[in-house]
């Protein structure tokens, strides 16, 4: 298990930091790619509940890292999203790519909002603060619809590079 969350979290490392590049460049432009779907997805519907509950716990500390909240709110809130995804999961194909995509941006929908919810308060004008919301959550959805493939197959490849059968794991044969 140890070497499982230790390679999903070096890919969720990754994603943090190329999110990260991507919304220093979009600054101009004041908008913001939030991908919180992506770091639940894969681990909720391919693996067990405690290596999953590991590695997204563990995404949700690295973007807690970074951002203006109360430290652990990401790491709950992921937490919460992949125990939904887990318990669910059992009535779709969850090792097609199409399906993975589906519940990454459900995921990030959900997230994205209970989060936005969260934090209105802090702005002075909450009624024109959630168009800008609306506006980083559109943005957010149509990149995680374009780079979700991608992260599903680093994340495969590195399970796969450390000896670990994806399959086998999500069919609870490990």
């Amino acid at each position: 298990m140890k070497l499982r969350v230790f390679l999903l979290s070096l890919a969720s490392l990754l994603l943090v930091a190329l999110l990260d590049q991507l919304n220093h460049y979009l600054g101009p432009w004041q908008l913001h790619v939030w991908c919180g779907g992506l770091f639940v997805a894969f681990t909720a519907l391919r693996l067990d509940f405690r290596t999953g509950a590991a590695t997204s716990f563990i995404g949700g500390l690295l973007l807690d890292a970074g951002a203006p909240v109360a430290f652990g709110t990401h790491a709950l809130l992921f937490l919460a999203a992949h125990a939904v995804i887990f318990n669910i999961r059992a009535r779709a194909p969850r090792e097609e790519t199409i399906v993975g995509v589906i519940f990454a941006l459900l995921a990030n929908l959900g997230l994205f909002l209970a989060l936005s919810f969260l934090r209105i308060d802090a702005s002075p004008d909450a009624g024109a603060a959630w168009m800008r919301v609306f506006a980083d959550l559109l943005v957010s959805q149509l990149v995680i619809a374009l780079i979700a493939p991608w992260f599903f197959a680093v994340q495969a490849r590195l399970l796969q590079l450390g000896g670990i059968d994806v399959r086998g794991v999500s069919r609870g044969t490990l």
